[in-house]
């Protein structure tokens, strides 16, 4: 006797975004990371590591997460400090879920009070993710989630560990959950939208972040300038760091050029593992004041222009 029963029917795809914001250095790009499942943000323990909106893409069953890891949200003074404040609140527009990252140890204060105010006018699904539960005082979380949960008219709470991953499929099962239905944006394999070019400028960014004191990386730019395929599959990456003064250059390049040295090294051995290929990266340093008055550059590393 023939089987009549239908094929059970395809389950139907979800594709939605979510704006990922929150104060600097609350863990917004670690988050990222960690819900994509491999590095596409740099991390710094220094705040505003992120400048520019990228996008992380992560799959949970048949739903497709496209992650807009935003700039923190400051007080801005300079025109690139303007321009990054920008940027993350650009990155929220048309967002099925608004998540706010909030760095479970810190104090409320009137940057962040002001923020929770802020989206708790969006007409978006917003929920707040405490991070870096996994060191911060347990007796003051419950506290801390229920004055924020007020004040923002969130419709969820999470309390995770970016760096562990604690509370994290908990987080990435709900927002799956919450897109709508749709085709994928992105092939299945794809996990960020960042060019590897400007990934490459990244990456090193991080580096300068990480072995820098604490003005300088504030003070520099990475631009992109050659980025070629040899013919053995290694890539060659030529980039300038941007820097204000002579005195900065100087520290960039260290005693006998040892700190660029160190720099490229550690850069060239992350872009290795992310791209997967031999590579070949040539750093210099160049003194251009005023660079970060420069619309051109501005468009280079993916900056709007902001008066």
């Amino acid at each position: 006797m023939t089987d009549t029963t239908p094929a059970p029917a395809p389950a139907s795809t979800r594709c939605g975004l979510v704006a990922v914001i929150g104060a600097p250095n609350a863990g917004k790009s670690t988050l990222v990371n960690q819900l994509v499942g491999q590095k596409v943000a740099i991390t710094s323990p220094k705040a505003q590591t992120t400048r520019v909106r990228l996008l992380g893409i992560a799959i949970a069953g048949n739903t497709q997460l496209m992650l807009v890891d935003t700039p923190g949200i400051f007080d801005p003074n300079r025109r690139f400090d303007r321009a990054m404040v920008s940027a993350a609140w650009e990155g929220s527009d048309g967002a099925d879920v608004i998540a706010l990252v909030v760095d479970a140890k810190a104090k409320l204060n009137e940057r962040l009070t002001t923020l929770v105010e802020q989206l708790a006018t969006r007409r978006e699904r917003k929920i707040l993710v405490l991070n870096k539960v996994d060191i911060a005082a347990k007796d003051k979380l419950l506290i801390q989630a229920q004055k924020l949960h007020a004040a923002g008219n969130f419709d969820e709470v999470f309390f995770v560990s970016a760096q562990t991953g604690d509370g994290v499929p908990e987080l990435k099962a709900f927002l799956a959950d919450a897109m709508p239905e749709g085709a994928w944006h992105f092939p299945e394999d794809q996990v960020s939208d960042a060019s590897e070019r400007i990934l490459a400028t990244e990456i090193t960014r991080e580096q300068l972040f990480n072995q820098l004191h604490a003005e300088l990386p504030y003070a520099s730019a990475v631009v992109p300038e050659k980025y070629v395929t040899r013919k053995d599959g290694s890539v060659e990456i030529h980039q300038q760091i941007l820097v204000a003064r002579d005195t900065q250059r100087a520290i960039v390049l260290g005693k006998g050029g040892s700190r660029i040295k160190e720099i490229g090294e550690k850069a060239r051995t992350e872009l290795a593992k992310v791209l997967g290929v031999d590579v070949h990266l040539y750093l210099h340093v160049k003194v251009q004041e005023g660079w970060d008055e420069d619309r051109e550059i501005y468009e280079t590393i993916g900056l709007g222009w902001v008066k």
